[in-house]
């Protein structure tokens, strides 16, 4: 078992490389998307629609991305992630027309399969961390940072440098910070294996047997509720301020907004703090709930301002912990071995939904009224609070701690 205080510190160091991860390959995108637009004679839409087709691939490959995290380490794998980051920041800086530009960031979201979150909980499991699920919850806060500090910082940056500039700054920022720690990363992996080679899995995290079938369905049922948090988040994040705007909170809904940042880190510190006794499947139909009563809170309330005060509130705790339980579920319910191949699947079915659902809240929006789509996404989300009770049911029914599917995530599918 490596140091408690090695341990520590590669939680804080992980922790940096989802800041630099996010902020670089994800968030800096809506500050920057203005210029490559103006740049590349587009419209701001049609550069959104790039990324989110791009999502849509990366979602493609986060199943193949996670059993070769399990297969060859998530330290050896998130390394050459920082070398593939820094490589796609830099052709999409120096890339000189539309398919170029387009081709890049089909590159930079293949990268952040092996940088960002799945990579990253399987990392905390490979290094020997006696309580993963307590150690993603601290990742989780600690990353949650991102766009707080790369908003502004992106925003500070393109006062002075072009796009282009920023984006060769942001590829120097993961090679020079990001590959040297994922390098260490990938040194504490192995070491934990070798000095515990013959390590026996915990009997509360190793998965207890359950016949094929329903280890099927519960997984099946696991990734159906990523899947609608995936499609509700991604449909109200991307238009939140003017769909606040259309439900007549006018200005005031920018204002709301912000809160949502503030709220998803609470809701980490809140279950850090407090929720250590929790169980995981639990705490995903509390989650699922919360993005629920969020969305019924500002259809119920509009344009009661403290009544979106309360849904951003809401929303923002569901969403943070939605982020946790996305990392600790898979490992509560089927244990280590083979959560890297998992994770992926649970991955591929949030950005699955993730890539098309502003487009879909866009489409229905513009056929029927606001608050008819909003109605729809909370049967979406309610859908999402039915398939984690379900799990919760089936475990309190077979009296289990944990379910162990019978095939592999390719056979359950």
């Amino acid at each position: 078992m490596l140091d408690r205080s090695v341990l520590r510190k590669a939680i804080w160091a992980l922790g940096l490389t989802q800041i630099i991860g996010y902020g670089t390959l994800y968030y800096s995108f809506s500050i920057l998307a203005p210029a490559m637009a103006r740049e590349f004679g587009l419209t701001e839409g049609w550069v959104f629609g790039a990324l989110f087709a791009s999502l849509f691939a990366g979602s493609l490959f986060a199943p193949t991305a996670g059993r070769w995290a399990d297969r060859f380490g998530a330290g050896r794998i998130m390394t050459i992630g920082s070398v593939a980051a820094a490589v796609a920041l830099a052709l999409c800086a120096v890339s000189s027309g539309r398919v170029t530009f387009v081709l890049a960031l089909l590159a930079m979201e293949l990268a952040s399969s092996f940088v960002l979150y799945s990579a990253a909980f399987v990392a905390i499991v490979q290094i020997g961390v006696t309580r993963p699920q307590r150690s993603i919850t601290h990742l989780t806060l600690i990353a949650g940072f991102a766009s707080t500090l790369f908003w502004p910082l992106t925003s500070a940056l393109h006062a002075h440098l072009t796009w282009r500039e920023v984006y060769l700054l942001f590829a120097a920022l993961n090679l020079g910070l990001c590959l040297p720690i994922h390098a260490w990363l990938m040194r504490l992996s192995r070491r934990h294996a070798t000095n515990a080679p013959q390590e026996r899995e915990p009997a509360h995290e190793a998965g207890a047997a359950l016949d094929p079938r329903r280890g099927q369905a519960v997984f099946l049922l696991m990734l159906a509720g990523f899947a609608s948090e995936g499609f509700v988040l991604s449909a109200i994040l991307i238009h939140m301020v003017p769909l606040t705007a259309a439900l007549g909170l006018g200005t005031a809904g920018l204002f709301v907004s912000t809160l949502f940042g503030p709220a998803q880190v609470a809701s980490r510190l809140i279950n850090m703090l407090f929720g250590g006794r929790l169980q995981q499947t639990h705490l995903a139909v509390i989650a699922a709930s919360l993005l629920t009563a969020g969305l019924c809170t500002l259809l119920l309330t509009t344009p009661w301002l403290p009544g979106a005060f309360l849904f951003v509130l809401l929303f923002g705790l569901g969403s943070g912990l939605t982020s946790i339980v996305g990392g600790t579920l898979p490992l509560e319910l089927f244990g280590r071995q083979g959560y890297g191949a998992r994770l992926g699947w649970a991955s591929a079915a949030r950005q699955f939904t993730s890539a098309f659902a502003p487009f879909a809240l866009a489409f229905m929006m513009a056929r029927t009224s606001v608050a008819n789509s909003l109605w729809v996404l909370v049967v979406v989300a309610a859908s999402g609070v039915m398939a984690f009770l379900a799990i919760a049911l089936l475990r309190r029914r077979h009296g289990r701690v944990a379910f162990a599917i019978g095939g592999s995530p390719e056979e359950a599918s």
